[in-house]
Order: C-alpha cells, then sequence, then structure tokens
C-alpha cells in the first residue's frame, strides 16, 4: 500500500511540474474547466460525460508524455540536434492532434443540445 501512495505521489508531482512548466497545459486546464461547466450546464447524457472524460484523459496524457519526451531529450542532448527537434516536434504534434479531436467531439456534442 505504501508503494501505491508512492506512485501517485510521482505521478502528482509530474502533473504538477507539467503545470508548471508547459503554457500549454494551463490552457487545457482552462478548457477542461469550460468544458466540464458547459457540459454541465446542457446536461448531456452519461454517454457523452463518458466521451468527454475519455477526451479530457487523452489530451492530458498526450501533454504528459510530451514533457516527458523533452525534459528526457534536454538531458541526453542538451545542445540542439535535428533528431531530437523532429522528435519533440512530433511530441507536439501528438499533443495538437488528440486536443483537435477532443475539440471536434466535444464540439459536436455541444452542437446536439442547442
Amino acid at each position: 500500500m505504501v508503494r501505491l501512495a508512492g506512485g501517485f505521489g510521482h505521478a502528482f508531482r509530474g502533473l504538477l511540474d507539467v503545470l508548471a512548466g508547459q503554457r500549454n497545459a494551463r490552457f487545457h486546464l482552462l478548457a477542461t474547466a469550460a468544458a466540464i461547466v458547459v457540459f454541465a450546464l446542457l446536461g448531456v447524457s452519461l454517454l457523452e460525460w463518458a466521451v468527454l472524460a475519455l477526451c479530457i484523459t487523452a489530451v492530458w496524457a498526450a501533454e504528459a508524455v510530451n514533457t516527458a519526451l523533452e525534459h528526457l531529450a534536454d538531458r541526453v542532448s542538451p545542445r540542439p540536434h535535428p533528431l531530437v527537434a523532429r522528435s519533440k516536434d512530433a511530441a507536439a504534434a501528438a499533443v495538437m492532434l488528440t486536443s483537435l479531436g477532443a475539440a471536434a467531439a466535444g464540439i459536436l456534442i455541444f452542437l446536439s443540445h442547442v
């Protein structure tokens, strides 16, 4: 049980690192809060809440993996390198694509209620 608690501690520390170090993560936090408020006001179904939860989780997971890759790449290659830049760009693209998919799902659900 202690190991489990320790693991959650590391995870929360990682989440705080993502929030503190990534401007886009703070935007995702605002978008998350806004989506939750709007969906609550719309009175969406449980299935729509499930879609929202999966979309939010996917965006946050992509942002965390992107941050981890950036930290690791900076440690392994402190000087600029074209392959490191391409890796960082690909990870950023994953966050962008996940965010666009989540936004599209949110918009479609929203439109079905107006």
